[in-house]
């Protein structure tokens, strides 16, 4: 019988974390799962080394952001709420409206809501790049396909 009091757990440090960079391509791809998958890669789930408190994770490049796509009838159905502080300073969006003008945003909005909601949180947020079409300035950290069912 081995003895368990000489295991220890392992904790990551900042320093020795290394990140790779991901790139998804959101065109046919659903918005929850899409959003989970990689909020999982910027948290840093998906290795070893995760350690809750320290930031794990790699980063995130979507391409085609205009392109995705919403199950059921969230596309007619889907409202994004938000208020200016002041009376009557409601404003609720309506999700086919939003990728109209701004399709980075429904990507971004998804994956935040799946992130840690504090400064850890808003470290990984960071490292999520959503473009609108195919194109991205990321080419020079040579970005590997990310695959997303």
């Amino acid at each position: 019988m081995s003895n368990t009091l000489s295991f220890k757990t392992y904790s990551a440090k900042p320093g020795e974390v290394v990140r790779k960079w991901y790139i998804v391509d959101a065109e046919g791809k659903v918005l929850g799962r899409l959003a989970s998958e990689i909020a999982k890669v910027l948290r840093g789930k998906h290795k070893a080394q995760f350690t809750p408190h320290i930031d794990t994770g790699d980063f995130v490049i979507v391409t085609n952001a205009e392109k995705i796509g919403l199950s059921g009838k969230k596309m007619d159905q889907k409202t994004y709420f938000s208020h200016s502080n002041y009376p009557g300073g409601v404003r609720i969006d309506n999700v086919k409206d939003v990728l109209q003008k701004k399709p980075e945003q429904v990507i971004e909005k998804a994956v935040w809501g799946m992130l840690p909601h504090n400064n850890l949180g808003r470290q990984l947020f960071k490292k999520l790049k959503v473009y609108k079409g195919t194109e991205h300035p990321h080419a020079a950290q040579c970005p590997v396909e990310m695959n997303v069912n």
